[in-house]
């Protein structure tokens, strides 16, 4: 008698809904920390008696160990996969929040630019494993919208950053006595954070994530293993990328991380904010004690700005579905250097939103030139996230150039040509320079 065999069941397409929760959330964690530490250059201005181009250097140390630590990162991963890499990027991101106590205690320089650069190696390999982690965690098509919902979630830490610093950190410095006084206020929030992060780093620990060691099972590349023997830095399109991320990351971290010092200036603008908060101020007595002030409605308005960004890159996941996110990128680009133009020429109000809405035009691009630059990659995905990476050591030398030219022209709005040239290579990238190219043999 003849046995009737059964098809064997097809497999299920795994579900990687909680490992992108997961993973949503850190960039959450790094979206804040970024944010946080652009907008202590006001704070270290009031310290240290800093220029803008002095105070602008925190930002720098922050993006060099980008510069730094980028392709060793890529290096651990491939060691020991995503989730380990990005367990010990929290761990050392402890340490670096920690070492800002000591620097408040000496009321030290060097020693927050130490701190930041610390903090700033998790953040590195943390961002380098994340971001190609997502990338693959579904088909390669759908990676830009993808990228782009993660980092709206980077944007909403970006967005709560500027409150914090409002809050708790910034402070009036004819209201305290001493210099040791308004270092101390950066104490409290540091140990804060580095609590909430050794314990992440914990719970990832024990929270199961699908273990990508390697992309070469998961998404084999159109050239097939051949494309293992060549060096990541032959493919066109993940070099013009880690440009794009250097030009980008300079252009959003110099306009955030003078946000606040370029609203004080502007008048009769602020005044109005000032008035119209007031009768809020008694309200909000529990989180402004010192009472809303100029600081206090600057850091308010530098709120909207990475704000714009979130509001953007959820509008950009659904708008990715009918535009192809290259030419969403170079519309935004466009749009970017026209908003740049008009702050240029106007003043209080237009000038504030001009600058706010900068953020609208930064949304995607960021995990859309990222999403770009990695496409094609097969096995050297993790690789190619590591070059890109290094493009972040942009938001080192562009903050300090936007605030020397600041300095030395005594206006910001001269200042703006520099993000400016940022916005016209993303054009360019997103209309041509991200076509995967095979390198010649």
């Amino acid at each position: 008698m003849a046995t009737r065999s059964n098809p064997a069941a097809a497999p299920s397409a795994p579900n990687y809904t909680i490992p992108f929760i997961i993973v949503a959330g850190l960039f959450c964690i790094f979206g804040f920390l970024t944010n946080l530490n652009s907008n202590l250059s006001p704070k270290l201005e009031d310290i240290f008696h800093l220029s803008h181009a002095w105070s602008n250097l925190v930002t720098s140390a922050w993006f060099f160990a980008y510069l730094v630590f980028s392709v060793p990162a890529a290096k651990v991963i491939e060691a020991v996969g995503y989730k380990r890499t990005m367990v010990i990027s929290l761990f050392v991101m402890v340490v670096g929040a920690l070492l800002f106590v000591p620097a408040a205690s000496l009321v030290s320089f060097p020693f927050f630019l130490t701190a930041s650069f610390v903090l700033a190696t998790g953040v590195c390999g943390l961002q380098t494993a994340a971001n190609p982690y997502v990338s693959i965690l579904g088909p390669e098509q759908s990676a830009p919208a993808r990228l782009t919902l993660a980092q709206a979630f980077n944007s909403l830490g970006t967005a709560v950053a500027p409150i914090v610093v409002g809050v708790f950190i910034l402070t009036d410095p004819a209201k305290v006595t001493t210099q040791a006084a308004v270092a101390h206020t950066v104490k409290g929030p540091y140990i804060a954070i580095a609590i909430a992060l050794l314990a992440l780093g914990f719970i990832i620990m024990g929270t199961h994530l699908p273990a990508i060691t390697g992309t070469r099972d998961f998404r084999p590349s159109k050239d097939g293993p051949a494309i293992g023997g060549r060096s990541i830095w032959t493919y066109r399109h993940t070099v013009l990328a880690m440009v794009g991320i250097f030009l980008y990351v300079g252009l959003e971290i110099s306009l955030a991380a003078n946000a606040i010092k370029y609203f004080e200036t502007q008048g009769a603008a602020i005044d109005d904010y000032l008035r119209f908060a007031q009768p809020f101020a008694h309200a909000v007595k529990r989180f402004y004690p010192q009472g809303i002030g100029i600081k206090e409605v600057a850091a308010l308005l530098a709120f909207c700005y990475p704000l714009a960004m979130m509001i953007g890159r959820f509008a950009g996941t659904v708008l990715m579905k009918a535009v192809k996110p290259n030419k969403l990128l170079a519309f935004l680009g466009v749009l970017g250097v026209a908003f740049l133009i008009l702050g240029m020429v106007s003043t209080g109000h237009l000038a504030i939103w001009c600058l706010i809405l900068c953020g609208l035009a930064n949304s995607i691009m960021y995990p859309t030139i990222f999403a770009l630059g990695i496409a094609e990659l097969g096995p050297l995905t993790s690789e190619g996230s590591g070059v890109i990476t290094i493009g972040n050591v942009g938001g080192a030398v562009m903050p300090p150039l936007f605030g020397l030219i600041a300095d030395c022209t005594h206006s910001y709005q001269y200042a703006f040509l520099l993000p400016m040239v940022g916005y016209l290579f993303i054009v360019y990238f997103g209309l041509s320079g991200y076509k995967p190219q095979r390198p010649a043999a």
